[in-house]
């Protein structure tokens, strides 16, 4: 799907933000939504849909919603937590009933914490010794809720109930049981998401920074779920800013058929003057390269960004 003219930017990014807003209702009312696990399948398929139109532009909205706003945490958060648990099952070819169950578990992680999130995020202050009693529980607190309004898939279930239970970090991600295998998976999408969404109390973090931190230190260090993730987005994700080594200031639109070289829209130049329109680089093919990525707060003006879009699908069709 091409993105033309800034009304058909608009209407793509109402389709996502009517999404993210959709799911926010059922996950603060999960108690008072007829048919709960039938409103899941349809937001999930809702989501398929405009990802099949395009993901690179899908991820490029979704990144920008994400790192540019506080409000509506939670389901911004979940939004984005599917998307990416979707795309990783693609990559590691699961069952397609694992994969529902992963996606759909990313949906609803957090419901039994879903307006403590949202406050989290807008606090300066730490979590009082309550709100931290809530965090340890909202796992199994989550899972029973579930039970209780009629989620019957078990799977769904235990993958939430262990997604921040680091055990099922041991093991050969193909032979350990599926419920391990999912929330393995589940936890680590969820820290990315985290880390790379602003919050009152700090600024999210670029992109690359936070996928580094998983590649190189901890119990994820080679592991199979963070190379998908890196190979299903990248380092720097469509929707994200960088420098590059001239100083020159960039927004990845596309990922190209070369890991971590993806297209991009120079916006400002050398100076720090606002180019309009941006200009198009592929970084895989010449200079300048891509020197590091930036934080989204490091970018403060307003950008057009169904220019910028359209330069990505100009991209995509004259590789």
């Amino acid at each position: 799907m091409t993105v033309q003219t800034e009304n058909e930017y608009e209407d793509l990014l109402g389709l996502w933000a009517d999404l993210e807003s959709g799911l926010g209702i059922i996950l603060g009312n999960p108690g008072s939504t007829q048919e709960f696990e039938k409103r899941v399948w349809q937001y999930d398929r809702w989501m398929q849909g405009l990802l099949q139109r395009d993901t690179d532009v899908g991820l490029y909205l979704l990144f920008q919603l994400a790192t540019n706003s506080s409000v509506g945490y939670s389901a911004s958060h979940a939004l984005v937590s599917a998307v990416l648990c979707h795309l990783i099952s693609v990559e590691l070819k699961l069952e397609q009933a694992e994969r529902n169950s992963l996606v759909h578990a990313a949906l609803t992680m957090n419901i039994a914490m879903t307006a403590l999130q949202d406050q989290l995020a807008g606090q300066t202050e730490k979590p009082s010794v309550e709100q931290q009693e809530a965090i340890r529980t909202h796992t199994v607190q989550g899972a029973l809720l579930l039970a209780n309004i009629g989620v019957a898939d078990q799977l769904w279930l235990d993958t939430i109930s262990q997604h921040h239970d680091d055990s099922s970090d041991k093991g050969d991600l193909r032979v350990i049981e599926p419920a391990k295998r999912l929330a393995r998976i589940l936890r680590m999408v969820d820290r990315y998401a985290a880390m790379i969404s602003p919050r009152k109390s700090r600024e999210g973090r670029s992109a690359s920074d936070s996928m580094r931190s998983f590649i190189t230190n901890g119990p994820e260090k080679q592991d199979e779920v963070g190379q998908a993730l890196v190979n299903v987005v990248g380092l720097c994700p469509p929707g994200t800013y960088v420098r590059l080594d001239n100083k020159e200031v960039a927004v990845v639109m596309r990922r190209s058929s070369k890991p971590n070289h993806p297209h991009v829209a120079i916006v400002f130049t050398e100076a720090g003057v606002l180019l309009n329109p941006p200009r198009l680089h592929r970084t895989a093919n010449s200079s300048p390269k891509i020197q590091a990525a930036l934080a989204a707060s490091a970018v403060r003006v307003r950008l057009n960004h169904h220019l910028i879009l359209q330069l990505g699908a100009y991209a995509a069709q004259h590789p």
